[in-house]
C-alpha cells in the first residue's frame, strides 16, 4: 500500500482572551449591537474546529488567504471568513488547471484558451472545466457549486441574503479543504493528458482500444461528453497526424449509438461553429465525422440534402461514365451510407430514388455487380412515398423508363427490384402497377 502524506496538526492560539473583550468594546463604541457578530461561542467553536479544517489543508496551500480567514474567524465574521476560503479554493483550482497544461486544453474544449481567459472564467465555468479535465470528481464538482452559491448569497463578497453560523462555515471550509484546497488524485475517471498522449503517440493497438473505450464507458457524463468533444476536434483538424484523427474516429464509432442528449448537442454546435466561422475544412471533416459514424440524421435537413444530392449527382455521373461496372462500387456506398439510419428529405427524395434504381436497373450490357450490393440494400428499404415515386419514374420520360421499355434485360432487372421490395410497405396507389409488375 502506497504511503500516505500525514500533514503535522496545526496548533492555533487562543482568542477567547482578546477577541471577546475587543468586540464587546468596538461595538459598543459604535453604538451597535453586539448581536450584529457572531457571539463568543459561535466563534470559540469555530475557533476550536479550525486546527483540524487547516491540518487537512497541505502547508504550502496555506496562504495568506487562509491566515486572513482566520482572523475574520476570530473576530465572527463568518461571511468574510466565507469569502477569503473561497478565493483560496478558486485560485488553487485555477493552479490545478495550469499544471494540467493550459497548452492542452484548447484541444480538448475546442476553442481558445490562454492566461487571460483562464482568469477571466466565471467561477462555474472554472468548475465545470475542473470536473471535465477531471481535476475534481462529481462529488467534489457537487459540493464546490454548492459552496459557490453560499459564497454568492451569504458572503461579505456580495449584498447578503442572510446570515450563517459556525456550523454552516465549518461545513463550508470542509468542503473546500476537502476538495479544492488539497492533493488528492481523483482516480475515477480517465486521465485525459494520458488519453491524449496515447492518441498523439500512434494508432491504438486492440488493447489499447479496448482499455481505453473501456475507461471513457465508465466515467461520468460530463467527462464524457468532453472527450466526445476533444474527439470530434482531433478528427476535424487538419494539422492533426492521420492516425490520431482515425484513432479518434474510431474511438467514437464505438459509442455512437449511444451518444446521450448532452453529447450530441456539443456534437452538433461544434459543427455548427465551423460552418459559422467559415471554417470549410473543419466543416467538410465534420460532415465526414458523422457521416463515418452513420449518424448523418442528426444534421440539418437543407445539410442532408445538399449532401446526398451531391452523392447522386456523383454516382449518375459514374454510372454514364466509361469502364463505370469498375468505378460503381465506393460512390454506391457512398450514397448508401448517407441515406442509412434516417429518412432521406423529401426535397431530394426524387433524385435519390431515381439514381438508385436507374443504377440498379444498368443499361443493355448489365449492372455494376460490387454497386448493387448497396442498390437493392437500398431500394429494400424504401418508404411507401419512395416505392410510389419509383413506379411514377417507371411511368414518366426518364432514362430509367427508356431502358425498362426498350432493352429486355433492363425489363428483368427492374421486375426483380420489383420482387424484392417489402409487400407490407407497398402504397394503396401503386398496388395495381406492383401487381402488374409481379404478373409480368
Amino acid at each position: 500500500m502506497a504511503n500516505q502524506l500525514v500533514l503535522s496538526p496545526v496548533q492555533l492560539p487562543s482568542v477567547s482572551t482578546f477577541s471577546a473583550p475587543m468586540l464587546t468594546a468596538l461595538t459598543s463604541a459604535l453604538g451597535i449591537d453586539r448581536s450584529v457578530l457572531a457571539s463568543d461561542n459561535q466563534i470559540q467553536n469555530a475557533w476550536q474546529n479550525l486546527p483540524q479544517l487547516l491540518s487537512n489543508i497541505p502547508p504550502h496551500l496555506r496562504t495568506e488567504g487562509v491566515m486572513r480567514m482566520c482572523v475574520a474567524v476570530a473576530t465572527g465574521l463568518f461571511d468574510s471568513a466565507i469569502n477569503y476560503a473561497w478565493n483560496a479554493a478558486v485560485v488553487e483550482l485555477r493552479d490545478k488547471v495550469r499544471r494540467f497544461g493550459i497548452h492542452i486544453i484548447p484541444q480538448i474544449i475546442d476553442k481558445d484558451f490562454d492566461e487571460k481567459k483562464l482568469l477571466d472564467m466565471q467561477d462555474a465555468e472554472l468548475l465545470n472545466l475542473c470536473l471535465k479535465l477531471n481535476l475534481i470528481s462529481e462529488t467534489g464538482y457537487f459540493m464546490l457549486d454548492q459552496c459557490r452559491d453560499i459564497r454568492n448569497n451569504f458572503s461579505a463578497a456580495h449584498p447578503v441574503i442572510g446570515n450563517i453560523d459556525e456550523y454552516e462555515f465549518i461545513s463550508f471550509l470542509n468542503r473546500c479543504s476537502r476538495h479544492a484546497l488539497s492533493d488528492e488524485q481523483n482516480m475515477a475517471g480517465v486521465d485525459i493528458k494520458e488519453f491524449m498522449t496515447a492518441l498523439n503517440a500512434a494508432g491504438f493497438s486492440p488493447e489499447q482500444m479496448q482499455i481505453w473505450c473501456h475507461r471513457i464507458a465508465q466515467t461520468f457524463n460530463a467527462q464524457r461528453d468532453a472527450i466526445f468533444g476533444m474527439l470530434h476536434g482531433i478528427y476535424c483538424d487538419p494539422s492533426k497526424e492521420e492516425h490520431s484523427r482515425i484513432t479518434a474516429i474510431s474511438v467514437c464509432n464505438h459509442f455512437a449509438s449511444s451518444f446521450s442528449p448532452s453529447s450530441i448537442s456539443l456534437l452538433i454546435n461544434q459543427h455548427q461553429k465551423y460552418q459559422a466561422k467559415g471554417e470549410q475544412e473543419r466543416f467538410k471533416a465534420s460532415q465526414a465525422f458523422f457521416e463515418n459514424l452513420k449518424i448523418i440524421g442528426l444534421l440539418s435537413e437543407t445539410e442532408r440534402h445538399a449532401l446526398i444530392s451531391t452523392a447522386c449527382k456523383n454516382l449518375m455521373t459514374i454510372h454514364q461514365g466509361i469502364n463505370n461496372f469498375y468505378n460503381e462500387g465506393p460512390f454506391a456506398e457512398r450514397v448508401a451510407k448517407l441515406s442509412e439510419g434516417h429518412q432521406v428529405p423529401e426535397t431530394v427524395r426524387r433524385e435519390f430514388v431515381e439514381t438508385v434504381v436507374t443504377c440498379s436497373v444498368g443499361n443493355p450490357y448489365g449492372t455494376a455487380n460490387a454497386a448493387d450490393i448497396y442498390y437493392m440494400q437500398m431500394i429494400k428499404g424504401f418508404s411507401p412515398r419512395e416505392i410510389q415515386v419509383m413506379f411514377e419514374l417507371v411511368s414518366s420520360h426518364t432514362v430509367l423508363a427508356g431502358r425498362i421499355a426498350s432493352h429486355p434485360r433492363c425489363r428483368a432487372k427492374f421486375k426483380e427490384i420489383v420482387q424484392s421490395v417489402q409487400p407490407s410497405s407497398i402504397p394503396t396507389s401503386s398496388k395495381s402497377i406492383y401487381d402488374k409488375w409481379l404478373q409480368s
